[in-house]
C-alpha cells in the first residue's frame, strides 16, 4: 500500500488544519493568508455549535437570501456588516486620527454616489414635507484654518425615517440628497427638513433573522456627510440628534460623543417648527500622526 508522506487527511480533529495546509500550497498573498485565518475561525465556531446538516442548509439558504436581496439601490450585505459591528470596526481600525479630529463613520447601506451638485442655501428636500432645518456648518483642519474649496456631501432620511432610495415611488428622486462646496471662510449651508429616526429595515432576511431574536434595530435621527479637501483625509461621519433616546444604542455602532449634535428650535409658526443645527468639520492632512 502507497503512502503519501506528510499529508494532513481530513478528520473532524484537524479539520482547519487539512484547509489550512492545502491553502498554504497557494502563493503566499494577504488574501490567502486571510482566508487561512477565516477558516480556521469558522471552523472552530461550528465545532462548538456543533450544527446538523438541515441547520446547516439554513444558514446557506440565509446567506442566498441575502445575495438576492440585493440590487442597485440595495445592499442587503452592506447592512448586515453594519448591523454586526463589522463595519465599524474596519472603520476604526483604518481611520485612527488625533483626537481634536472629527471620527469617521460607516457610510451606511442608502448612500448614493450620484447626488448633484447644488449652491449654498439650495433645500434639497424636494418635497417640503416635514420641520423645516436649516444646516450650517464649518470645515477646518486641526489648526483651525477654515478650508475654502472642500466638497460636502450629504443625505438623510425624512420626517418619516425613509430614505429616498427606500420609496422610489414616494420620494422624488435625490430628495434630502445634495453636494456643496464651502466658501472662501470655509463654510457652507443648506435647507433641509429635520430627520426622523428609525427602524433598519426588517423586510429582508438580515432584518428578519434579527428581528427574530429581539436584536435591536433602530437608530437615532442623524445626517450623513462626506467631506473632502485637496491634502486632507476624507471624512465619512454623522452628525446625530444628541437629544434622540436611541443615541445609546444605535443599530449600526456609529455613535461617537464628537457627533452629537444640538438641533436648536429657532423662531417659527407654532405648527411648523424651523430647527437649525451648525456643526464643526475638523479634517486631518494626509500625513497627520493617528491616534493609536
Amino acid at each position: 500500500m502507497s503512502v503519501v508522506p506528510d499529508a494532513v487527511f481530513f478528520t473532524e480533529e484537524n479539520s482547519a488544519l487539512a484547509v489550512a495546509e492545502r491553502l498554504s500550497k497557494t502563493e503566499k498573498t494577504r488574501l490567502s493568508d486571510t482566508l487561512i485565518a477565516v477558516v480556521g475561525q469558522v471552523h472552530t465556531i461550528i465545532k462548538e455549535i456543533r450544527p446538523t446538516p438541515e441547520e446547516w442548509q439554513q444558514t446557506i439558504a440565509f446567506l442566498t437570501e441575502v445575495g438576492h436581496a440585493c440590487d442597485d439601490k440595495r445592499q442587503e450585505w452592506v447592512l448586515l456588516a453594519d448591523l454586526l459591528g463589522l463595519s465599524a470596526l474596519v472603520e476604526d481600525m483604518n481611520s485612527r486620527r488625533p483626537p481634536s479630529a472629527t471620527q469617521n463613520t460607516v457610510r451606511g447601506p442608502f448612500y448614493r454616489p450620484d447626488a448633484p451638485h447644488l449652491p449654498l442655501g439650495a433645500n434639497i428636500s424636494l418635497d417640503g414635507v416635514g420641520e423645516p432645518l436649516t444646516v450650517s456648518g464649518i470645515v477646518q483642519g486641526l489648526d483651525g484654518v477654515p478650508l475654502a474649496g472642500a466638497m460636502v456631501e450629504t443625505w438623510q432620511a425624512n420626517s418619516q425615517g425613509f430614505y429616498e432610495n427606500q420609496q422610489p415611488d414616494l420620494q422624488p428622486e435625490f430628495n434630502l440628497r445634495g453636494v456643496f462646496t464651502t466658501n472662501a471662510d470655509g463654510r457652507f449651508h443648506y435647507k433641509t427638513v429635520k430627520p426622523a429616526g428609525y427602524s433598519v429595515p426588517d423586510d429582508g432576511p438580515v432584518g428578519q433573522l434579527l428581528g427574530r431574536i429581539g436584536y435591536p434595530l433602530l437608530r437615532p435621527a442623524h445626517l450623513h456627510f462626506i467631506i473632502k479637501a485637496a491634502g486632507y483625509q476624507p471624512l465619512t461621519t454623522h452628525v446625530f440628534d444628541g437629544s434622540d433616546p436611541n443615541v445609546p444604542e444605535d443599530a449600526l455602532f456609529g455613535v461617537k460623543h464628537g457627533l452629537l449634535g444640538h438641533f436648536r428650535k429657532s423662531a417659527g409658526e407654532a405648527t411648523a417648527p424651523n430647527w437649525a443645527l451648525d456643526f464643526t468639520f475638523v479634517l486631518c492632512t494626509e500625513k497627520a500622526e493617528v491616534r493609536r
